[in-house]
């Protein structure tokens, strides 16, 4: 038998080895505390939508809201309108206290401010899309037109939405740690964010000239094609422009890339 007299190896891994390791007990962490501390917490992401959804339909008995809508009925319509814009609020709005809350793992130098945002923005577009999921299952057996004509459609359009999500929670989560009143204006501004991105009621109702400045906002550029997706002969709004969409959105998360790198040392003093 041979003898091999072996000195003691050191375990090298490779940058990205130690951030999947980092991102995946961040994420059982946050899945953990999400899921598990609350016994409210899923019942509130369920709560919610339903509770607007009965509002909005109490609404359209007096509006006639299938009226205003080409080719779609009008609570499917809501519907992945809805749970569309919530992918991308959660998104913003989960970002914003995720350096906050993750403070005392900066202390580890594999940790880094932009590693909980991801892995929080990630976590919460995974429950979005199994709560979508409850609804579409849900809406099917009470015979509702909740089955996607064009299936990759619709999932490339909630995908979109989800990366708009990831943009706005890495500007937002630099931003309101950096300037903690910023992010009492941010979730200030949901619910008229909510309003004008077509949510509730179909913008093409608006004027011309109030609706080409709207159509800035990039949310209902992609719930539109969110939309057309589960409604093949849907009329989207005048000037949806997913290459609009897009370059908003890559243009946000190249920003948030680049401030998280420009205040990594403020955003870890914090």
């Amino acid at each position: 038998m041979d003898n091999v007299n072996s000195g003691p190896r050191r375990s090298t891994r490779t940058p990205w080895q130690v951030t999947r390791s980092v991102w995946y007990a961040m994420f059982m962490r946050e899945a953990i505390s999400r899921t598990m501390s609350d016994r409210m917490g899923w019942f509130w992401m369920i709560f919610e939508p339903v509770a607007l959804i009965s509002i909005m339909v109490g609404i359209r008995s007096f509006i006639s809201g299938d009226q205003l809508i080409s080719n779609a009925p009008f609570i499917p319509w809501m519907i992945t309108g809805m749970m569309g814009f919530f992918l991308v609020r959660e998104g913003m709005m989960r970002g914003m206290g995720a350096v906050e809350g993750n403070k005392a793992l900066f202390a580890y130098r594999q940790v880094h401010p932009i590693d909980p945002v991801l892995v929080r923005i990630f976590l919460e577009g995974m429950l979005r899309s199994f709560i979508f999921l409850i609804f579409i299952v849900g809406g099917l057996m009470l015979g509702l037109d909740l089955y996607p004509d064009n299936a990759i459609r619709a999932m490339l359009g909630w995908l979109s939405l989800w990366c708009l999500g990831i943009g706005l929670g890495l500007v937002t989560s630099v931003v309101s740690s950096l300037v903690p009143e910023a992010g009492k204006v941010i979730s200030m501004l949901s619910l008229p964010l909510m309003i004008i991105s077509g949510v509730f009621f179909p913008l093409n109702a608006m004027p011309h000239w109030l609706l080409e400045y709207l159509m800035l906002n990039p949310i209902p550029n992609g719930l539109e094609t969110l939309r057309l997706g589960f409604f093949d002969k849907y009329q989207v709004v005048t000037g949806t422009s997913m290459l609009y969409f897009w370059l908003f959105t890559l243009t946000l998360i190249a920003l948030g890339l680049l401030m998280h790198l420009r205040f990594i040392d403020r955003l870890k003093a914090q």
